[in-house]
Formats: C-alpha cells, sequence, structure tokens
C-alpha cells in the first residue's frame, strides 16, 4: 500500500478511528482527521505495535547483558542494542509516561531505566583515548619480540654526584676512535657494557620524572638512585625513592663517594631500611653497588647490575612496526624550529614518518642521536632527537606514527578540540578531604594518598602512624612521602601524579608550591596541632567534615556622640560611612588604628527605634555587647560570618 488512511488501518486493527488518533498523536505522528493519510513506515510501526504481544516481563535468559552507551541515545539505536524491535521500546517508554518517537533521544538515566525492565544492565562507554583509539596497538606475537636496552633514571639529593656519575658512565664507554670524549647532545644517551647498549635518561632529578608519570608515560625501567657514602640518606633521596616506588620502577642503589674518608656505606644502607630497600647483602632485594664517580671505581660493577637486572624483567620490544613512544624534551630552537627529543619504545622510527605528539604533527625532516650523528632510523629504546614537528610538544606526551601527513593533522586537530573541550568543563576530579566522603560512597576512592610535611622529623613519624592507623573497610590511608621542610613544587607535583593531599605541619608552602597546587587542584591543608589534622582526615572519611565559616565586612561606621541609659550602657551616636549595618551582626571598634574591641552588636537604633539595618550616609545607635569604653572618632567595623562553599 502506498498511503492508507486513518479509518482504513482503524478498521484493520478492530478499533475506533478516534483512538487511533489519539495513538498518531502519542507517537507524535500528526493525525488531523479520519480521512488522514500515514505513510507506509508510520503504518507499520502502529500495526506493530497493535499485533505484536506484550514481552516486556518475559525473561528467557537467566545472562544479564552489559550495554554501554554514550549521555544520551537516540530511541532506534538503543532498540538495537537491546535487540528489540523500536515498537516494544517505544511501549515501554510510554508506560513510563515518557512520549518519545523512534528518532528521538533519550538520555542516560531513562535508558538505564528501561535495561532494568529488560534485565540488562546499561553503563556508560567509558570515555576513548583519541590516540589510543586512532593508533590501537595490536598484541605482538611472542616471535616478532626482540630483546630492548633498558631505560635508566638517574635520580638523588643534590651534590651527591649525579652529574659526576653520568659522566664517569659515559666516559667509560667511550672507544679509543672516539678520542677527546663525547659531546652531549640530547637529554638521552646510550652506554654500550660487554655488546649490550643501556639507555640514560639525564633529567633534572625526579621532577622531569614525576612530570612525565603525570601525564601518564611509563617511560623508565630502572631508577639507579646515587647516595653519598659521607652524607647519607637526605630529604631529596627519600622524594627520589618514593617517586621511584610510586612509578613502581626498579631501584638500583649506588653508594657515592666511596673515596672519601669519611666514607660509611654501612650507615647508608641501615637508613636505608627504613625506607623499605633492604641490602642484598644483608638479605634483601635491593642492589647496593659502592662506587666513587671521580676514581671512576664500580661504575663497571654498577652497569654490570643494570644489565643483570634488565635480563631478569626481560625487556622485549617488536621493532618491525609503526613506532610510538615518549617525548623526554622538547624546546623551540631559533634556527631549527620545535625540536624534540623522543624514546622510541615500540617500532621503528624512520625520518620522512608522519607523526603526531598531543597537539603537534609533522613529518620528520631530520634525527639526530645522542652522538650528535645524523640517523636516518632508531628502533625500541633508542632516544633521538627529531625535527619537523607544527609546534613545540608537551615532555611526556605519547607520539605515534600515523597512515598519512593527513591523518597525523586530524589527530592533532581533534585532539586541541577535545583539549579546550576539557578546559571548558575543567573540573578534575582530583581527591580533597571536602568531597572524600562522596568519592569513597561512588566506589572513586579506594585509597587514600597522602604527603606529609612538618618541621621536624619526629613530627612526620607520628603523624604518618596515627593517620595510618585510620584505614578501614572502604579506603586505605597510605602516607606516600614524609619529609622534613617547607611544602615545595616537587611535594605538590608528587601528590598531583599520585591522587594525593598534602598535609603540613608548623611549615608552610613556598608561593611558587601554593600557586601550582591551586593550578593542579591539590588539596593542601596546613595544621599546628597533630590532632586537628587526624580529626579532619578521619571526619572527612565519615562525611562529617566541620562547615568553614570566614568574615565578610559589609560596613564601616564612625561615632560622632555618645549617650548614657540606665539598663543599656553606651550607645554610640555613629554615622555609617559604607556599606550597611545589621541586627545581630559582629563588630570590631578601633581607636587610632588599634583594635580596642571584638564582640558582638547587642543593639542597633535609628532614633528610639530598633531597625533591622542602616545603610551608608544615614545615623545610628550601636550598643556593644558588655563594652562601653567608646570615644568620639572611634571607627567601627560591621562583619557578618559566612560558610565558605565546599
Amino acid at each position: 500500500m502506498s498511503k492508507t488512511r486513518i479509518h482504513e488501518l482503524a478498521k484493520q486493527l478492530n478499533i475506533n478511528s478516534k483512538e487511533l488518533m489519539e495513538k498518531l498523536n502519542e507517537f507524535g505522528i500528526e493525525a488531523h482527521s479520519h480521512m488522514s493519510t500515514l505513510s507506509d513506515e508510520d503504518a507499520e510501526l502502529i500495526m506493530e505495535y497493535y499485533t505484536s504481544e506484550d514481552t516486556t516481563s518475559e525473561d528467557t535468559s537467566d545472562d544479564i547483558a552489559v550495554v554501554y552507551i554514550g549521555d544520551s541515545i537516540t530511541v532506534k539505536e538503543l532498540a538495537e542494542k537491546l535487540d528489540m524491535s523500536g515498537t516494544e521500546l517505544v511501549k515501554s517508554l510510554m508506560k513510563k509516561g515518557i512520549m518519545a518517537g523512534i528518532n528521538q533521544s533519550i538520555d542516560f538515566d531513562t535508558a538505564v531505566k528501561i535495561g532494568e525492565d529488560f534485565d540488562i544492565i546499561i553503563e556508560k562507554e567509558p570515555e576513548k583515548d583519541i590516540m589510543e583509539e586512532t593508533f590501537k596497538d595490536e598484541p605482538d606475537n611472542e616471535e616478532d619480540l626482540v630483546e630492548r636496552p633498558p631505560v635508566v633514571v638517574v635520580m638523588g639529593h643534590v651534590d651527591h654526584g649525579k652529574t659526576s656519575l653520568l659522566d664517569s658512565i659515559r666516559h667509560s664507554s667511550v672507544t679509543s676512535t672516539e678520542a677527546g670524549g663525547i659531546t652531549q647532545h640530547i637529554g638521552a644517551y646510550t652506554v654500550q657494557i660487554d655488546g649490550k647498549p643501556i639507555t640514560f635518561l639525564d633529567t633534572p632529578g625526579h621532577e622531569a620524572f614525576t612530570a612525565m608519570r603525570m601525564r601518564g608515560a611509563q617511560v623508565t625501567d630502572i631508577a639507579i638512585l646515587v647516595v653519598a657514602a659521607d652524607d647519607g640518606v637526605m630529604p631529596q633521596t627519600i622524594e627520589a625513592i618514593n617517586h621511584a616506588k610510586a612509578a613502581g620502577v626498579e631501584i638500583i642503589v649506588a653508594i657515592n663517594k666511596i673515596d672519601k674518608e669519611a666514607a660509611n656505606p654501612d650507615r647508608v644502607k641501615q637508613e636505608l631500611v627504613e625506607y623499605g630497600l633492604l641490602a642484598e647483602d644483608w638479605g634483601g632485594e635491593t642492589i647496593c653497588v659502592p662506587v666513587s664517580a671521580v676514581k671512576k671505581t664500580g661504575i663497571d660493577q654498577l652497569l654490570e647490575m643494570i644489565i643483570l637486572t634488565a635480563e631478569m624483567k626481560e625487556l622485549k620490544a617488536n621493532p618491525n612496526k609503526k613506532a610510538r613512544g615518549v617525548i623526554i624534551e622538547a624546546q623551540l630552537d631559533k634556527g631549527r624550529g620545535p625540536v624534540a627529543t623522543v624514546l622510541v619504545q615500540s617500532g621503528t622510527l624512520k625520518v620522512g614518518d608522519p607523526i603526531v605528539a598531543g597537539s603537534a604533527y609533522g613529518k620528520i625532516r631530520a634525527m639526530t642521536d645522542d652522538k650528535g650523528r645524523r640517523v636516518k632510523k632508531a628502533g625500541p629504546s633508542t632516544p633521538v632527537e627529531i625535527l619537523g614537528l607544527s609546534e613545540v610538544p608537551s615532555a611526556g606526551d605519547g607520539f605515534y606514527v600515523a597512515e598519512s601527513d593527513k591523518q597525523a593533522r586530524q589527530v592533532a586537530e581533534s585532539i586541541i578540540a577535545k583539549n579546550r573541550m576539557d578546559m571548558i568543563k575543567s573540573t578534575p576530579q582530583k581527591v580533597s578531604l571536602d568531597d572524600l566522603f562522596t568519592q569513597i560512597q561512588s566506589g572513586n576512592v579506594k585509597e587514600l594518598n597522602i604527603v606529609v610535611k612538618a618541621d621536624v622529623h619526629g613530627s612526620v613519624e607520628a603523624v604518618k602512624q596515627s593517620l595510618e592507623r585510620l584505614s578501614n573497610d572502604e579506603v586505605r590511608v597510605r602516607i606516600i612521602h614524609g619529609g622534613v621542610g617547607a611544602i615545595t613544587e616537587s611535594d605538590v607535583m608528587l601528590a598531583s601524579a599520585s591522587n594525593a593531599i598534602i598535609i603540613g605541619f608548623n611549615v608552610r608552602p613556598e608561593p611558587a608550591a601554593k600557586t601550582f597546587a591551586d593550578e593542579e587542584k591539590v588539596d593542601l591543608r596546613l595544621y599546628r596541632v597533630i590532632y586537628n589534622a587526624i580529626e579532619d582526615v578521619s571526619n572527612a572519611m565519615k562525611g562529617m567534615l566541620d562547615p568553614v565559616f570566614e568574615e565578610k565586612v559589609i560596613g564601616h561606621a564612625e561615632v560622632r556622640q555618645l549617650f548614657k541609659a540606665s539598663g543599656v550602657g553606651t550607645i554610640a551616636g555613629s554615622y555609617v560611612l559604607d556599606g550597611k549595618f545589621v541586627r545581630n551582626c559582629k563588630v570590631r571598634v578601633t581607636r587610632e588604628g588599634e583594635k580596642i574591641y571584638e564582640g558582638e552588636l547587642e543593639s542597633l537604633k535609628r532614633f528610639k527605634d530598633d531597625v533591622k539595618e542602616v545603610n551608608a550616609g544615614y545615623e545610628c545607635g550601636l550598643v556593644m555587647k558588655k563594652f562601653n569604653d567608646l570615644k568620639e572618632l572611634d571607627i567601627v567595623e560591621a562583619y557578618i560570618m559566612v560558610e565558605v562553599p565546599r
């Protein structure tokens, strides 16, 4: 049938035309009279509705299926996902009082309710990473994998000899043909030991290492912790240990400066035990190598231990596919444009490859290795400097080789658009004490990570123990770092990367650290009494944190004349200079800049009447609670306490 009249269809379905017209209007199909015509599609939909049996209550399957959808979905698409007819779904929606046509969209919550009726769990589709989605990494076959060099980062306290050690390692691998040593070109380089290469990342300490981890880049396999034999474990050493542990990286300890008279390697090993690093020769699992960067002793043994650890880890990668890896560092060179040092993690990177790294994209024009030589390709765990990107990428961004220049540009543009959307939303779900309970309830928080800083070592230990005791079945309190001294940017970076809160005792954050904490939305709490911190964390875990109030100044008045009244005390005849005075506000009286009283306003009068408020430019009578020592020209400041929204 090409067109069907409403009265004819009503006859076929054995119902009256009026009832059919009402049903058509519910479906969003216009029906003005019984002589109106319907399209084939609409007629079929109505026929199906009246002839199909109600199957919503039947359940033939014992298994509960799970379907993933976005924030909204059309009725038609949902019907397909639920493997049912559109009519059936429209009927189900009608029963819930929702009038929706087949092409109309419904929100996620409505879809969940519909799913429940059919014993189908509907869940929100996980947000896809544009890069990972575009450049899906197929699992490698075992036979395609080959051994790759380990990637090593050197960390430790300032002045403990990190740079000297790196220099010694570099020069130990220089062959006689490379007379005059190596010119350090890029922030990563490879050394050879018995024909086996090791890649070192020359990062400026653990800050850069953590910055990469903040962006989700797992770059290194092994961390070398440099500790001076004459100095022992220092605050930055502890930070380095905690950063490496948080990243799940294998730690090898290099006990440096053993050539010094004051050197005491056993003391270093003893101090390391406190931080969970027990030396191998003491029955533990941590490799400790005594070295002297100046005398170049123990360097070969250290390199052998790195190779041994790498062999135990069985590090492998597939070199025969499109390359992917991480940006180690990047800067804008005046002559060459954006220059990036990249570490290839799998596949082989070649000159001419179209690559994308975050919002930067381009075709590789040239590649230089760590010795400053031009190279045509770079395999897994190889660091190279590349030219040809459209802009300077961020350290820690992943890079991927695209199918073509066009695809690289499209992916970069979609990332720029997504970043813009994310900035608009700009509500990162960082954990904070204020919403801790809500996040625990919703299952977002299983572990509460805390960074503790205090003025003395004893306080750090006391706080750590007290807070860890607060762990319960729902959430475990874990102190990921404890140190002495002011709260630094490094602390904030660690807290941000590990989704932790920072608690400080009798210490202040450095100005830069405070600004960084605000940018990164890291909850930073300062206390003078240990008990208060424990109480706050405990209450936050139970969802009972007390509201925070702050004062808001609402007006100022000048005392112009004084009156004595029996039973009332001194009434200050005053002139409201700005703002307003309200009944029951709090007041502060100052005389020649010095505060002489702070308390409550007992009464507020205009002439002889009590009033609710007096605005600027008017005169009033003020009576302070239990305070009569007022003089003319005293300034009265009115303020109220307002709750700070959490």
